[in-house]
């Protein structure tokens, strides 16, 4: 921890930059406290480590602060220095007894208060919620940030994303949505923004470094999804995904498997407008394509042109998909309005820019044509090819 307080009540914080021999002389000459229990703690001076309090052997303050490591102590108290520069008024270690958190800094910004939480190891789902709502309630807006280390970076844009890491998706002001992390040792933000997910664990983005003294907060809450999306990419690495979901069959797969089979369908042979990107498929767990396979199958493949389609039936039907656990929707805490049924009608509005269907109003669609499925590779490869030379153009995927 960087604050303690004295026996006489002032607040000593190891975040301004003390010379070692000043702090020699305070240890020497004053007790020190801890701020959330009252007990005493020890200012800790060593040559191989961050300068920081301890709690003595036996404190029974353990769950707010002996579990740091020197990581999340250093980053802390970069972030805590980055926000000092720029005249924000914030409290490092600000300890709330009403509602019994301690952020990691609190900070106000045009009159709304902030509880930031950077978060260097991985806590259970219940926790992070459980905290999250805690602040919402209470009147915080929660700013999480991942410790960079847990950036599984595959590709140049292609990421591996666990359940963890979209606990810290938030929104900016303009509406888009990003994952903020930081380095303290490179001292670099690294904002993931424009994520669509491939599989449940993979993910084609846009991966943002910023060094800390580059960027304002301001400028942090008003990321934008402007990009040229890689359509090539994303049918690359789908293509790839569905070559492995089918060959590592689990009990789950083999449920989707027999489906798809029964109706004289092949993964491998799935035609373009099968698993296409959606800017907001973050909101569902399952991947794209299988959510989207579940939709043809459901509302389309029965449909003639002409016939019409109704928001409540897309609705009815993915609904039932997700009754019988066959469409999971993801978890996102600092996401209490994320509505799974909006990447749905995004992928109806993709549809509707390759003629597939026409929007009659804002709850009708009219069939317009057919989906033609491909039966063999050749089939495939020809309606690939179609597709990137006369549709692909036509989506807009971040616009």
């Amino acid at each position: 921890m960087l604050t303690a307080i004295t026996k006489t009540g002032k607040k000593i914080c190891l975040a301004y930059n003390y010379n070692k021999a000043t702090l020699v002389h305070l240890r020497n000459h004053e007790e020190f406290l801890c701020p959330v229990c009252g007990e005493d703690v020890t200012l800790k001076l060593g040559n191989e480590r961050i300068f920081h309090f301890a709690h003595k052997r036996g404190g029974t303050c353990l769950e707010w602060y002996e579990n740091e490591t020197m990581s999340h102590v250093e980053g802390k108290r970069q972030l805590y220095q980055w926000l000092n520069r720029q005249k924000i008024s914030s409290v490092l270690e600000f300890f709330d007894k009403r509602i019994q958190q301690r952020p990691d800094i609190m900070f106000k910004l045009h009159e709304r208060k902030f509880a930031l939480e950077y978060q260097c190891s991985v806590i259970p789902e219940d926790v992070f919620i459980k905290r999250t709502e805690n602040y919402l309630q209470n009147g915080y807006i929660p700013l999480w940030i991942l410790d960079a280390k847990h950036l599984h970076i595959k590709k140049r844009n292609l990421i591996s994303l666990s359940n963890f890491h979209y606990f810290f998706l938030r929104s900016s002001y303009t509406g888009s949505f990003f994952i903020p992390c930081y380095c303290p040792e490179q001292q670099h933000f690294h904002l993931l923004k424009s994520i669509v997910p491939v599989s449940t664990k993979n993910a084609l983005c846009e991966i943002i470094t910023v060094p800390l003294q580059m960027i304002h907060i301001e400028s942090f809450f008003e990321i934008s999804s402007v990009h040229q999306f890689n359509l090539i990419d994303w049918k690359k690495e789908l293509d790839h995904f569905l070559f492995n979901w089918s060959r590592y069959v689990n009990s789950r797969q083999k449920s989707f498997l027999h489906e798809i089979y029964t109706n004289n369908l092949n993964p491998i042979l799935f035609p373009p407008e099968i698993g296409l990107p959606v800017s907001r498929s973050i909101f569902i767990q399952t991947p794209p394509v299988i959510w989207q396979t579940y939709l043809f199958l459901d509302v389309l493949a029965h449909k003639e042109p002409n016939d019409i389609i109704t928001v409540k039936e897309i609705s009815h039907q993915f609904h039932k998909r997700m009754q019988r656990k066959e469409i999971a929707i993801r978890t996102l805490p600092q996401m209490a309005n994320a509505n799974p049924l909006v990447p749905v009608l995004e992928y109806f509005g993709h549809l509707e820019q390759l003629g597939i269907v026409r929007r009659k109003n804002a709850t009708v669609f009219q069939a317009q044509r057919k989906l033609i499925i491909p039966r063999t590779n050749r089939e495939k490869e020809e309606a690939k090819e179609r597709f990137f030379k006369k549709d692909a153009g036509l989506l807009q995927i971040f616009k």
